[in-house]
């Protein structure tokens, strides 16, 4: 076997073609000068033979290389690899005694980040069975056909000849169908000088962070609220004010008085995932014209709204020109494609694109048009109306799966959609010590200390992602997860050895739930109503945004309540000891441990 075939290693199974895997390895040789230049190499016969490829295969191969220079042919002689690859190269190589020795240049460094925005997912994330970490996808998810399609279509003769002109500027076939199909879902009207082409939404905050920070400004900014952007107003020599977040958004009080500018995530705060309201995004730019307060509104996730319609954006709601408007296209595609926005007023745009222009003169323009047509052949239409539906799945299978076996022990808010939960957890939780051993037992959930700027952060909250995890590993993942804090949190729990109340059983259980309405609240915030008939069905309707109905049965036997629900609790049968506390009903499973608390808030006639 020579040093040639050994060196070409063939996978029949690969997706890629002999011609091209040969190729490729040829070419790799002859760069790293494992081909020296200049040596020849074996005929279309024997090489063919070596590898056990047809010989057309050979002969096309050395036929490309041929036209591309990397190797000669000489009459009578044989192929030979080009002698003319070695031109304008450095021929001199450092010896062992002139190697450069490691040093540390870190005293130098002037503009070095600390680590808060550090990851806090793992590399192996997809090794874990029950990864819940928001901004990870599965790459099935993926459009590969669309967007071949829409690459090649980028890619044509013709296309190359317009958009190979534009060095320096944005393509107007993509502005164009931002302009028309994406910010019209946002309420915002916008001309083609009004936007700006970046690569993603991380460089958009970068440039505008370049243009309107400095040591004399100060910005308010959410607490907890989006690490990256905090760093980067902190590198600018920035004065932070830090508002707090309730479940209306950003609070708007007299601290912003004292600003030059305010950053938002109105459309699902990061990272709480709340919803800015309409009272408070009429506060919030009542105040900016007050106090002379620019806003940058950080849009990234409107695409997942799931109960309602979305709230239009700042920008479409801004008369003075004071938001400055910062979006992409789905989180999905960014690793592939890239592209984020800016709209603003005219001149703004202006002075963003000559910053830009200091980094690179434009996000590439092949990517640009190929975006454009797969924006304007609707197949971006089409793949956020799937992930909507799929992860609206993911969405509601989580929380039902935490309303279910963490009812009385974590908090969520009322949210309106997102892909991650903000939960909060029994006050005795410690949140990072959750984490490692949910990681041990193949959880991944999110750790919030980063989220927050101040020492005194809840260490009792973490965040659960839907991006990244199955439909239908969520419940069990969550039941997993539910065991583990009910072990961490053991000793601080309520049980039914040491409960307060009386026992009931037998008859007496059965006479205290006989057309009886009961209360309690979801995890998300929303109030849920029982009532307990005397035929043994049950009704069941919760309050919100997306009020629900289910019905069911309800009985008692051995001393214990048990109940089944036609949708609800996944339709599984259930049953609880109860325990009377005045006008207060408390479930505990049968392993004695606290599950809810219900208010006995009417008789039913």
């Amino acid at each position: 076997m020579t040093m040639l075939s050994r060196l070409i290693h063939i996978e029949h199974d690969s997706d890629e073609s002999l011609q091209s895997q040969i190729r490729r390895k040829l070419v790799e040789g002859i760069l790293i000068g494992a081909f020296a230049a200049g040596s020849k190499l074996p005929s279309s016969r024997i090489l063919a033979k070596q590898l056990e490829v047809s010989r057309n295969t050979i002969v096309l191969v050395y036929q490309t290389l041929l036209d591309e220079g990397y190797i000669v042919s000489r009459e009578r002689s044989g192929i030979y690899v080009s002698e003319d690859l070695q031109q304008g190269r450095v021929g001199k190589s450092l010896t062992a005694s002139q190697k450069i020795l490691p040093s540390n240049n870190s005293h130098k460094f002037k503009g070095a980040v600390a680590t808060t925005n550090a990851t806090s997912c793992p590399a192996n994330w997809r090794s874990y069975l029950y990864p819940f970490m928001d901004g990870k996808f599965d790459s099935s998810l993926y459009p590969v056909r669309e967007w071949r399609e829409a690459t090649n279509k980028a890619n044509a003769t013709k296309e190359i000849y317009q958009w190979s002109e534009l060095q320096g500027e944005d393509d107007p076939m993509l502005l164009d169908e931002i302009r028309t199909k994406i910010l019209p879902r946002r309420g915002i009207q916008a001309s083609q000088d009004e936007i700006l082409i970046t690569v993603g939404s991380q460089q958009a905050l970068y440039l505008v962070t370049e243009l309107f920070i400095d040591r004399s400004v100060t910005v308010a900014v959410e607490e907890p609220g989006y690490p990256e952007m905090r760093e980067l107003l902190l590198q600018h020599g920035a004065s932070l004010k830090y508002q707090a977040v309730d479940n209306n958004g950003m609070v708007v009080n007299d601290q912003l008085n004292d600003c030059d500018l305010a950053y938002v995530t109105p459309s699902h705060q990061t990272p709480t995932s709340v919803t800015m309201s309409m009272d408070r995004r009429d506060q919030l730019l009542k105040k900016a014209q007050q106090q002379d307060l620019m806003i940058i509104e950080d849009d990234f996730e409107f695409e997942s709204n799931f109960l309602g319609q979305p709230h239009p954006a700042l920008r479409s709601l801004d008369t003075d020109n004071r938001v400055v408007y910062i979006s992409c296209l789905s989180k999905v595609l960014a690793s592939g494609i890239q592209i984020g926005f800016v709209v603003a007023e005219a001149s703004v745009i202006a002075e963003l694109k000559k910053l830009r222009k200091l980094m690179l003169r434009n996000p590439p323009l092949n990517n640009q048009r190929a975006v454009a047509y797969f924006l304007s052949l609707g197949y971006y239409d089409a793949y956020m109306m799937h992930l909507h539906k799929l992860f609206y799945e993911r969405w509601l299978t989580l929380r039902e799966a935490l309303n279910i076996y963490l009812p009385n022990c974590v908090d969520t808010g009322p949210i309106q959609g997102g892909t991650a939960y903000w939960i909060t957890g029994p006050k005795e939780l410690d949140g990072e010590h959750l984490r490692e051993q949910a990681a041990a037992k193949g959880i991944l959930i999110e750790p919030v200390k980063r989220y927050f700027a101040k020492s005194d952060y809840p260490e009792n909250c973490f965040r659960m992602g839907i991006t990244s995890i199955p439909n239908e590993r969520i419940q069990q993942g969550v039941k997993k997860l539910a065991d583990l804090i009910h072990q961490l949190t053991e000793e601080f729990e309520e049980k039914l050895t040491n409960a307060k109340g009386r026992l009931l059983t037998g008859q007496k259980l059965k006479q205290a739930l006989t057309n009886v309405r009961l209360e309690c609240q979801m995890v998300y915030g929303v109030p849920c109503t029982i009532d307990l008939l005397a035929d043994g069905s049950m009704r069941g309707h919760t309050g919100g945004k997306d009020d629900e109905y289910d019905v069911g049965t309800w009985w008692v036997e051995d001393g214990k309540y048990y109940r089944k629900w036609d949708l609800w609790g996944y339709g599984e049968e259930k049953c609880f000891y109860v325990v009377q506390d005045g006008n207060l009903m408390k479930w505990f499973d049968q392993n004695y441990c606290f599950v809810r608390e219900l208010d006995i808030i009417g008789v039913i006639e």
